[in-house]
């Protein structure tokens, strides 16, 4: 690829999704946009670029941008956010959404569904302790393609061995010739949609949890701030924002605080 189609791309795909594409990651490029041109009957990498800066369709330039924003995902990622989620905001929530009895979560970046499904079976499992609450988990990412597969919760043998217990497994999924699929009544407790995070967030309207882990890690500083500036005015007083364990707030923003203690938790100021 050459340096100015390299150069195009970066500035695509910042202005695009938040995307800080180093200098070095020329061989990501090449692994996700080849199968692109492919399947858009374009020769290589250079003719694809080319095509995106002259003479671009809607759905090239959409392929372009999930394939480069689509990351991995598995069920209890990292566990250790589950179990705070499980054994600390959810009592919190419990005690002070009494009167409601109500609350709702974001999974900011849900990928193909496994995260938002991981808090889904949690709820389920702690189904005796909310009886009458309404509850409602959104998941939201910016690829459509990806969105779809989280709606269907269809998984192959490899992406439910991943951090799934065997307990949950048979208990929450359907098996399917040689995959698995969430049941229908988990899968009807998220809802899902196609959301940029770098758009304007406030018509996804009041969440009291968001899980927005392993995705500010991909933005600069200021797409950071912005992101979890617009996340803090989403978020009641003692909302729980969760990153990924390689992100922080701290230097970024004054929205959150780390919960003491806790790594990869963070409570709104007042």
């Amino acid at each position: 690829m050459t340096p100015e189609h390299f150069t195009f791309m970066q500035g695509f795909l910042k202005e695009r999704s938040g995307l800080v594409l180093g200098n070095d990651k020329g061989y990501l490029l090449e692994s996700r946009l080849t199968p692109i041109a492919r399947r858009h009957d374009i020769k290589d990498l250079d003719e694809l670029v080319a095509k995106a800066m002259s003479a671009p369709t809607e759905a090239l330039l959409v392929d372009i941008t999930e394939a480069m924003t689509t990351n991995e995902s598995f069920f209890f990622r990292d566990q250790k956010p589950f179990d705070l989620f499980e054994n600390h905001v959810l009592p919190h929530l419990l005690e002070h959404r009494a009167f409601t009895k109500a609350f709702r979560i974001w999974s900011a970046a849900a990928s193909s569904g496994q995260e938002s499904y991981s808090l889904a079976m949690i709820l389920k499992e702690q189904a005796a302790k909310i009886p009458g609450w309404r509850t409602e988990i959104f998941g939201t990412d910016l690829s459509s393609e990806i969105i779809r597969k989280a709606e269907n919760g269809l998984y192959t043998q490899f992406e439910v061995q991943r951090g799934m217990p065997i307990t949950l497994l048979v208990k929450y999924f359907d098996k399917i010739d040689d995959q698995w699929q969430i049941k229908p009544e988990v899968r009807q407790m998220i809802k899902y949609r196609i959301y940029n995070l770098l758009s304007d967030l406030k018509p996804l309207g009041k969440f009291d949890v968001v899980f927005c882990r392993n995705v500010l890690i991909y933005f600069d500083q200021p797409t950071k701030s912005a992101v979890l500036e617009q996340v803090a005015g989403l978020m009641p007083d003692d909302g729980f924002l969760f990153l990924g364990g390689a992100e922080t707030v701290l230097g970024i923003t004054d929205k959150f605080a780390p919960v003491p203690g806790q790594r990869g938790i963070y409570k709104k100021t007042a």
